[in-house]
């Protein structure tokens, strides 16, 4: 990994010290504006690398920068490599006629760096020129430089350090990386190790509820009671009764409304409502009215019988994404069974649309388990 590094950070300097050369160089004696038969601008070599670049090579250099790690390390290396090729075909097209001398290529190192999916090999360079300095002197390759040629003519040999990226690694096939924002952590770095997952706990347990605050009756997280009674009631006051299971609950008197929420197998009995009864998000619940309730409304709810009595056949009942619920009508000393409506069916009769319950069978209903 440091050889890596360390043959990043020369060819960035590669990549300046060309460049560097490039801007101070001045046209040839007796040019007259033209260069390799390019006047203004630069050379379609140039222009071609250039659309190379900015296409499928930053198109490589994104996805590996998500992948990161060694990936990412290697992703810049040849991005250096690219921009290095970039300037020396700058600067080689600035001459009519390259002069010969020893000189490595950059397109070697982008024979073994670009290793990317989709990467075709980049163009040979026109006939590079000798490298000058800012006075147009010819100037001696440095020891540093001769290293840098040295490692960039390894070929083959240069990709043994680089480590093998195994599936479990890979953004695209493991998911649990792409929920993490693809980074994976790096054999190189050290990582403190982040606190443990919270091990799951079963749900905390609640004590019951059966008491008057205000003008609410709260009846909360009552389990196998079924002698449950509400006898001191008055017109103002309304009752709460959430998550309470197997269960049974007696309302005297007259009260405003009542409501019953998140519960499972649970069952009321009351005489009188002058507002409404509600029955919210529950599972497997029987109603029976002693007296009078003007409107019923069940909402996501599972299983819901209402038994009604000869003083509350005129209640309104309001449903909505509920199953299994029926209504039972006093007959006979027995009780009736009619089921409410699941299904519809709506047809257009010409300027309007037309929607009616679809047809249901009636089922009789043996007495009510609740009396």
């Amino acid at each position: 990994m440091a050889e890596m590094q360390g043959l990043m950070e020369r060819l960035e300097q590669a990549v300046g010290r060309l460049e560097s050369l490039s801007a101070g160089l001045h046209r040839p004696p007796g040019d007259c504006g033209e260069i390799n038969g390019v006047s203004g601008g630069v050379a379609p070599s140039v222009e071609a690398f250039d659309k190379l670049m900015n296409s499928m090579v930053a198109e490589f250099l994104k996805k590996s920068r998500i992948l990161a790690g060694d990936v990412e390390t290697h992703a810049e290396m040849v991005h250096s490599a690219f921009q290095a090729q970039r300037a020396f075909l700058l600067m080689a097209s600035q001459y009519q006629q390259p002069q010969e001398g020893p000189v490595a290529s950059t397109a070697s190192a982008l024979s073994v760096l670009s290793v990317g999916p989709g990467l075709p090999p980049p163009p040979p360079p026109p006939g590079p020129p000798p490298p000058f300095d800012s006075e147009g002197r010819r100037e001696e390759s440095s020891p540093s430089r001769s290293a840098l040629f040295a490692q960039l003519n390894q070929g083959e040999a240069i990709t043994k350090g680089l480590r093998h990226v195994t599936d479990d690694q890979k953004t695209y096939k493991n998911p649990s990386l792409r929920a993490n924002g693809g980074q994976t952590p790096s054999p190189t770095k050290c990582h403190t190790p982040g606190p443990k997952s919270p091990q799951s706990h079963p749900p905390k347990k609640h004590a019951p509820v059966l008491e008057l605050e205000g003008k609410k009756w709260r009846v909360e997280y009552q389990e196998d009671r079924n002698d449950l009674v509400i006898s001191e009631t008055e017109l103002r006051q309304v009752a709460y009764i959430f998550k309470c299971s197997k269960s049974t609950l007696q309302i005297k008197g007259k009260i405003n409304s009542i409501t019953i929420d998140s519960c499972k197998k649970f069952g009321l009995v009351f005489d009188n409502v002058v507002g409404i009864v509600e029955v919210i998000n529950s599972k497997d619940i029987q109603m029976q009215v002693m007296g009078k309730v003007p409107t019923i409304s069940i909402n996501k709810t599972e299983g819901c019988h209402i038994y009604l009595s000869e003083d509350a056949l005129d209640c309104e009942i309001v449903s909505a994404k509920s199953s299994e619920m029926n209504i039972l009508i006093p007959r006979d000393g027995d009780y009736r069974e009619f089921p409410v409506p699941e299904q519809f069916k709506t047809a257009w009769d010409g300027s309007k649309l037309v929607t009616e319950p679809a047809e249901i069978m009636v089922s009789e209903r043996p007495p009510n388990p609740l009396t």
